[in-house]
């Protein structure tokens, strides 16, 4: 008769793999500070009406399914250019009609008057357009915001945003507020 073999002892494999998974759980680091920074408006009240937005203050951006980007009506190559377009339309330092308005605004941060722009930026995207596109588009926009409040800051008190006061800095952000309204994604060109 041929001997048994025996079986492999299996009753503290579980073990064994429980703290295995807790060792890489607890080691490994989970980045959260990851992602795209936006304040959010409050919610509307019951009663509260939705602000009416001039169209002159509204740049509308669309993307569509093959990446492909349509800024006011027209076309753009080189997603690289909404930067440039993107400043030119909140700063309008030639007060275009084609582009935002600008009110006088009491700044308390920085106790002075300041031409505050109305300009939104209102972006649409496909639900098939890819993420690096998205996120290229979102990379545009922030640095065109950036460049502007590091200009004022340059100008104003001859030292870049980064460098000027918390403060300084609170008075800035009410001049060139981050103000990008963002669509909930359609489908332009059909599935993908």
């Amino acid at each position: 008769m041929a001997k048994k073999t025996p079986g492999l002892n299996t009753g503290s494999m579980a073990d064994i793999s429980f703290l295995l998974l807790t060792f890489f759980l607890l080691t490994s680091s989970i980045n959260t500070d990851q992602g795209i920074q936006r304040r959010l408006p409050p919610p509307l009240q019951d009663n509260q009406e939705v602000p009416k937005i001039n169209q002159r203050n509204v740049l509308r951006i669309l993307v569509n399914m093959h990446d492909q980007l349509l800024v006011n009506g027209e076309v753009l190559s080189d997603v690289r250019q909404l930067r440039s377009i993107t400043k030119e339309f909140i700063e309008n330092p030639t007060n275009d009609p084609h582009r935002s308005e600008k009110q006088a605004k009491y700044i308390d941060d920085l106790g002075e008057n300041a031409m505050v722009s109305k300009g939104v930026v209102s972006l649409q995207n496909d639900r098939g357009t890819s993420y690096a596109m998205y996120i290229a588009v979102q990379n545009q926009l922030t640095m065109a915001f950036n460049e502007l409040r590091d200009e004022y800051s340059q100008q104003r008190f001859g030292k870049p945003y980064e460098k000027i006061s918390e403060n300084q800095k609170k008075g800035v952000q009410k001049i060139y507020p981050i103000s990008i309204s963002e669509a909930e994604p359609s489908n332009y060109g059909g599935k993908k």
